[in-house]
């Protein structure tokens, strides 16, 4: 054997270690890139930071003109629409992804979940625009006045019926996110070991009592990862919320009023700055929306965790 072959055979030949360099780079690239984010953002938002401190979490002002800024209305926006949307979209997705792996038939699984795939690729935009002229008039004209009929003493749906609110722009984020846990769900589904399904049915157990008692649970991580990949995306999506939520910087009961979230607040105001303080406060809340999806991200990859190794532990 020659010592190129040695060489190859070790993975310590010219090709390898040149491709393991640029492995490393590529990895070495990420918390780089993510340190210079931090950087731009801190840097950029010093000045509101210096002004505000963290009182700028807590006050609902937002004046321009007089150089007033307070992000708590962005903020719990953000965070009610991406909850809203959770609600709305988990149960609805995880039951369309248990259909198709469990009990639907052949000939109409394939088709759809093609089409929930083409579903998650259609720009922003587009289901804005679809929820300005179609779904807020039925909203308006027929599902609100329904809901604030039937459901008019609670807090959450009374008031003057807008149009555009909290709730469109919760529904149109539900829609929005729905193909990614569908899709993600159905891919873990998939995934459980047949094993596990014809033991459980094996032992006498329906089709529906093995997908609760076995297939689920056994697919729990999974789908806490889906749920998670959703709950990204409703946070930091922009157009489709921006276009439907009213973009009023106020914090109302209703879910039939207008409000305002961080990421469209960035994509309507940043443009037009006029002021270095103006300019620092939007910046200061990107630093806050980053914050904010990284701490839930961290907290989702921990829960995932704790779920895998007390799955393991049970396994034992």
């Amino acid at each position: 054997m020659t010592m190129r072959q040695r060489l190859s055979l070790s993975g310590t030949g010219h090709g390898d270690l040149t491709f393991r360099a640029l492995l490393a780079a590529c990895a070495l690239a990420v918390p780089v890139l993510l340190l210079a984010l931090v950087i731009e953002l801190v840097s950029g938002s010093r000045l509101a930071i210096r002004e505000f401190g963290l009182q700028f979490l807590t006050t609902s002002v937002w004046d321009p003109v007089a150089g007033q800024f307070g992000a708590f209305p962005l903020i719990m926006g953000t965070l009610l629409t991406a909850v809203l949307a959770l609600m709305m979209a988990v149960p609805l997705s995880l039951g369309v992804a248990i259909y198709l792996t469990e009990f639907a038939p052949q000939w109409l699984r394939r088709p759809v979940a093609t089409t929930i795939e083409l579903l998650a690729a259609i720009p922003s935009v587009v289901y804005g625009l679809w929820g300005v002229f179609v779904l807020i008039p039925i909203l308006r004209t027929s599902v609100f006045p329904l809901l604030r009929d039937s459901l008019g003493f609670l807090p959450f749906f009374k008031g003057v019926i807008y149009g555009p609110s909290v709730l469109s722009a919760s529904i149109i984020l539900t829609i929005m996110i729905m193909p990614f846990i569908m899709s993600v769900s159905r891919e873990v589904l998939l995934a459980v070991p047949n094993g596990q399904r014809e033991a459980s049915l094996a032992l006498g157990a329906t089709r529906w009592e093995a997908v609760r008692t076995v297939i689920v649970p056994y697919a729990r991580s999974g789908i806490l990862g889906a749920v998670i990949l959703g709950l990204g995306r409703a946070l930091g999506e922009t157009m489709a919320v921006t276009m439907l939520i009213g973009n009023r910087h106020d914090i109302s009961t209703s879910l039939f009023a207008p409000g305002y979230t961080m990421a469209a607040a960035i994509a309507n105001e940043f443009s037009e700055a006029a002021t270095p303080m103006h300019y620092a406060s939007l910046t200061y809340v990107a630093l806050v929306l980053f914050v904010i999806t990284v701490l839930v991200n961290a907290a989702a990859r921990l829960l995932i965790w704790r779920v895998t190794q007390a799955g393991r532990g049970k396994g034992r």
